[in-house]
């Protein structure tokens, strides 16, 4: 039984004493957040913070809309280094690696071989053999051990920690906090490396918000409390606050940024949820390829609009009398003032405007219809600093 039945939910909470909380990892900035009264979730053996007993998830994404919120993420970095880091890579996603620059960015979409996906994340070319992948949730690292066997390459767990500042004023932030201030050139999808107190950090212009923002990397040798002050202190004029991803989440619903495990799984493929920009299908080889040769390009995810309530996590989607889907994320959006969500259909081909049932939080079946994702911000242009829009709080 799923634990998410819109009624309760499981969470980890800090209890005192011992016990079995064994493969579970503490963020490095964890005591920092503890005096808000986290709530955690497990994402990759990793707590991340879902909601804060000293704010509500409204405040939240508001602060992320309207300022700039930090979230300690539980994404996992994966280091490649060697002669074959690229080709082994290039053997594992979907797209061609090898373009990926040293000093970029990547969108790294890994499928099996039936073309079913496994994972994504943000794949980082920091030497010509040496990449970081900062994956989401999944069984990634030892399925790339696998398909390494005869290849000059080296995966590691660099024990390393991902944190996002995002928000209209995140780069302002970045200026401020930076030694030597703003990176240059630091376009979308860029990688620098940024002084802030005396400490070199790695720095992405990324996100998974869709607002203007970056995320910096904590490796082991950092002293997390000092680089915490420093980003604190520099963030403060700005209005920097941690939140939680129950606030983010209803940001990267209004996106349509996709979450691994839940919006897309093994039985996807990256045409079913709209990832097939992602698949570079004259590659000379990945794993999946042929099966994606002949895979549907029918869309089968798609956004739901419910005016008078929020979509349940894997409620059903109605057409008539036929269950046509079930939803993956819902909730209510503050700025567009109604429920929304996505919704994973058993076939492809429905167009935006169909009306559907949609099964709601409070139980019940409620009037909704299809629309195209994202619900706004068609072209991405806020994250890539193309359109500055702070909506005010209704």
């Amino acid at each position: 039984m799923r634990s998410s039945d819109g009624k309760t939910r499981d969470l980890v909470t800090t209890m005192p004493g011992a016990g079995w909380d064994y493969a579970q990892t503490r963020h490095p900035y964890h005591f920092i957040e503890r005096p808000k009264g986290p709530h955690y979730c497990v994402y990759n053996r990793r707590h991340m913070a879902v909601c804060f007993d000293d704010h509500s998830t409204e405040d939240g994404y508001w602060l992320l809309r309207q300022k700039a919120a930090l979230l300690n993420t539980g994404e996992y970095p994966v280091e490649f280094k060697g002669p074959d880091a690229e080709r082994l890579l290039d053997k594992l996603f979907t797209k061609d690696i090898t373009k990926v620059k040293v000093g970029r960015c990547g969108y790294g979409l890994a499928c099996y071989e039936d073309g079913g996906l496994i994972v994504d994340g943000i794949l980082l070319r920091l030497a010509e053999d040496q990449f970081w992948y900062a994956q989401a949730d999944g069984d990634f690292y030892s399925w790339a051990r696998a398909h390494a066997s005869g290849m000059d390459v080296e995966i590691s767990d660099p024990n390393i920690f991902v944190s996002q500042i995002q928000g209209p004023n995140a780069l302002k932030i970045l200026e401020a906090a930076s030694d030597d201030g703003m990176p240059e050139p630091f376009g979308y999808f860029a990688v620098a490396r940024v002084n802030f107190g005396g400490q070199e950090v790695v720095v992405t212009r990324t996100g998974y918000t869709n607002e203007l923002g970056w995320e910096f990397y904590t490796e082991p040798h950092h002293d997390a409390d000092a680089l915490w002050a420093h980003l604190k202190s520099a963030g403060d004029p700005f209005g920097l606050d941690i939140f939680g991803l129950d606030a983010m989440n209803i940001r990267r619903i209004e996106a349509g940024i996709l979450n691994a495990g839940s919006d897309f799984d093994h039985s996807t493929t990256p045409y079913d949820v709209g990832l097939g920009r992602f698949v570079d299908e004259d590659k000379a080889d990945f794993i999946g390829k042929e099966a994606l040769k002949t895979a549907s390009r029918n869309l089968r995810l798609m956004g739901v609009k419910c005016i008078s309530g929020a979509p349940l996590i894997n409620g059903l989607v109605v057409i008539g009398v036929n269950v046509a889907g079930k939803i993956t994320a819902g909730a209510i959006s503050p700025y567009l003032g109604y429920g929304i969500g996505i919704a994973l259909m058993k076939k492809g081909g429905l167009t935006p405007g169909a009306k559907v049932l949609v099964e709601c939080q409070d139980g019940e079946m409620r009037e909704g219809e299809l629309v195209a994702l994202p619900f706004y911000d068609k072209l991405a242009e806020i994250p890539r600093g193309k359109l500055v829009d702070i909506p005010e709080r209704k």
